[in-house]
């Protein structure tokens, strides 16, 4: 049996122009047309991870026709970038369809990049899409504390992921704070890992004992900036580290939406906890906010960044 490992798959130069019209155009004409879409595919979890406030309240894989429709509607409104997201969205089934028609149905829609969001638990045999980012939340000890002893099994599914699609991801909290470093050594040294994108956490109720101070935001994202200097492979927009730290970074970011059987949010649920969107953790929807805002050095930074892992 062959144990090649699939090519990376490259965007196009066409969708590339496509995207950064998009950006151009949103910067210059104040557009707030989604961009960024995240589907929930089911809120079903093997998991009991202590920072999550979301899974397992339904019990519910949703029907690939709803799945569909909502993917429609997504495509409709303009986006582009589609993340696939639980719940853990490995366990989504319907008869003898599984995640993989999912990710298929997703490119005929033609949306230009498919990603997921899994916990890595249940394999990561998905080569048809551009990303799938596997949470691994620090060393083995406060991986295994935070998420149940899965550490071992998560970088053994990552060494046998078969192709070179995965990013590793990782939410930092008041357990975790001091493992950036690690982290960004295995996205390093791991085979088939393209890089790393951090989170902080957000503090959804009954999760508030993960928070993080004032000051260890501020450590946190000065963490994630040397290790960019550093030259490992970070994901995140340097440029955007000073505002996320203060805590300065406008949100929330309406070139991000949330879809959940139907009904949609801007940017995260979040949105609907009072007081919760000014203590969002979502690096990326911050991230973006700036750069669509028009920040001429997160500009530059995305087209540096982004350039290498597209």
């Amino acid at each position: 049996m062959s144990t090649a490992t699939a090519p990376r798959r490259s965007l196009g130069a066409r969708t590339l122009l496509a995207l950064a019209w998009f950006g151009a155009s949103t910067v210059v004409l104040r557009r707030h047309d989604p961009l960024v879409g995240s589907l929930i595919v089911t809120d079903r979890c093997n998991l009991a991870c202590q920072h999550c406030a979301v899974a397992n309240l339904r019990r519910r894989d949703y029907p690939f026709a709803r799945l569909r429709a909502d993917m429609r509607l997504l495509r409709e409104q303009g986006v582009r970038i589609l993340l696939l997201y639980g719940g853990e969205p490995m366990l989504w089934r319907e008869g003898t369809l599984r995640l993989a028609d999912v990710v298929d149905e997703a490119r005929r829609m033609g949306f230009a990049m498919v990603n997921v969001v899994t916990n890595g638990t249940r394999g990561l045999d998905l080569p048809g899409a551009d990303v799938i980012l596997v949470s691994l939340d620090g060393t083995r000890e406060h991986h295994d504390r935070l998420r149940g002893r899965t550490y071992d099994r998560v970088l053994a599914a990552i060494r046998a992921a078969p192709a070179d699609n995965v990013t590793l991801y990782m939410a930092i909290n008041a357990v975790n704070l001091g493992d950036v470093e690690h982290v960004c050594r295995l996205a390093r040294d791991l085979p088939h890992v393209r890089g790393v994108a951090f989170n902080l956490h957000t503090p959804y109720p009954g999760t508030e004992h993960l928070s993080l101070s004032a000051d260890q935001r501020r450590s946190a994202c000065a963490s994630i900036a040397a290790m960019i200097d550093a030259g490992y492979p970070v994901l995140d927009l340097r440029a955007a580290l000073p505002r996320i730290a203060d805590g300065s970074a406008p949100r929330p970011c309406p070139q991000c939406v949330i879809v959940e059987d139907g009904a949609q949010w801007t940017c995260g649920r979040c949105i609907e906890v009072p007081g919760l969107c000014a203590q969002c953790g979502f690096l990326f929807a911050a991230e973006l906010s700036m750069l669509f805002r028009g920040d001429p050095r997160v500009v530059r930074d995305a087209l540096r960044t982004y350039r290498r892992f597209l």
